[in-house]
């Protein structure tokens, strides 16, 4: 028993030596518990307006609480979340990530009159505008890209997906990569915008 508990810490020492961004989901979920009053006890919030996190590509969310800890010289501020974001360490970011990716994420439904027009724009785009598909980068089923740290949009709540999607608009958020959002949803009509949240709702 000696022994291997040994080989356990030589084990751990040697994958935090090879992989920096080595998590414990452990920490991650007790740090999770300031975050519990938002984005819900599982990671899927009550309140609309607030992100579901579980299931949540890892790189994605770390790479958003990083921009959220620059604060007002960031791309994307918030208050609420720079006043939690400055408080954590760089595997503080990592635990945390890792503990909401490895929640099972719910699927909402989408609203009827929202189907047909949310499910063209996300599937196909306009073209006469040429405004590129959701589907190109965010998948078919809305599970987005692991390596590219591409977010998950499958079941996230449509008032939280159309206010970010108009944050991108109006440029009040402008982490996007190389303006990929930006350049996309300026082109984007209120009702194109609500009609591709909701699908999304639903998509899975």
């Amino acid at each position: 028993m000696k022994f291997q508990r040994q080989l356990q810490i030589v084990s751990f020492f040697f994958i935090a030596l090879i992989n920096p961004a080595y998590s414990d989901v452990a920490k991650g979920k007790e740090l999770s518990a300031s975050c519990v009053a938002c984005h819900g006890v599982n990671g899927i919030s009550l309140n609309p307006v607030w992100p579901k996190l579980a299931g949540q590509n890892p790189k994605y969310l770390a790479a958003q609480l990083y921009e959220f800890k620059k604060g007002p010289d960031g791309n994307r501020n918030n208050a609420v979340m720079y006043g939690i974001a400055m408080t954590l360490s760089d595997s503080d970011i990592n635990n945390l990530s890792d503990y909401y990716a490895s929640l099972k994420p719910t699927v909402g439904v989408v609203k009827d009159d929202y189907l047909e027009l949310g499910r063209n724009i996300y599937r196909g785009g306009n073209m006469d505008i040429k405004m590129q598909a959701c589907i190109s980068c965010h998948g078919p089923n809305g599970q987005g890209n692991y390596a590219a740290a591409i977010p998950m949009l499958s079941g996230q709540h449509s008032q939280y997906t159309y206010q970010q999607l108009k944050n991108f608009q109006i440029s009040t958020r402008s982490n996007d990569y190389n303006k990929m959002m930006r350049n996309i949803v300026h082109r984007m009509t209120d009702e194109e915008m609500k009609a591709v949240a909701s699908y999304i709702e639903g998509l899975y």
